[in-house]
């Protein structure tokens, strides 16, 4: 990843963490925020998140299903100091969601001028896609634990 581009999604980054921070939504650090499937989200990052993402997480196991964050152990993110936006920005806390949605609007249009400005696209998707997606060493199953994740994927 570009310098440049880099150190402008960490403002962007800079910019929510404080304007989340300014909310103070409630985080009961239950860890439901990265099992998706079961409490009903799905995490969309940009690519360059997600390149910015894997230039430092740890090794992940693929293919990474849609249910829940390959980042996440006993309930903590091995990946938080680079968590993409939707990482940053959301919390359980009811009283808070529409001050995160707003803060998510205007984080994600922020996000989308430095895709024109570094004409990078806007290739906007799924965690698990762009994860599934990315070359970069990784964790292979077996075919046998790749079947096993296969069907619980469609569960």
């Amino acid at each position: 990843m570009k310098p440049d581009l880099r150190l402008k999604v960490l403002e962007v980054y800079a910019a929510v963490d404080v304007a989340v921070a300014a909310e103070a939504p409630r985080c009961d650090a239950s860890g439901r925020c990265c099992r998706f499937t079961e409490y009903g989200h799905t995490l969309f990052l940009s690519q360059f998140e997600a390149d910015l993402l894997l230039e430092t997480a740890p090794a992940y196991t693929q293919p990474v299903s849609r249910d829940f964050c390959p980042f996440q152990a006993e309930g903590l993110c091995t990946a938080r100091d680079s968590r993409p936006l939707g990482c940053r920005i959301y919390f359980c806390d009811a009283s808070y969601q529409d001050k995160q949605n707003a803060i998510t609007e205007v984080a994600v249009a922020k996000l989308k001028v430095i895709a024109d400005e570094f004409d990078t696209g806007w290739n906007y998707a799924p965690l698990h896609v762009l994860l599934n997606a990315a070359e970069r060493p990784s964790v292979q199953l077996s075919s046998a634990s790749r079947e096993s994740r296969i069907a619980l994927d469609v569960l």
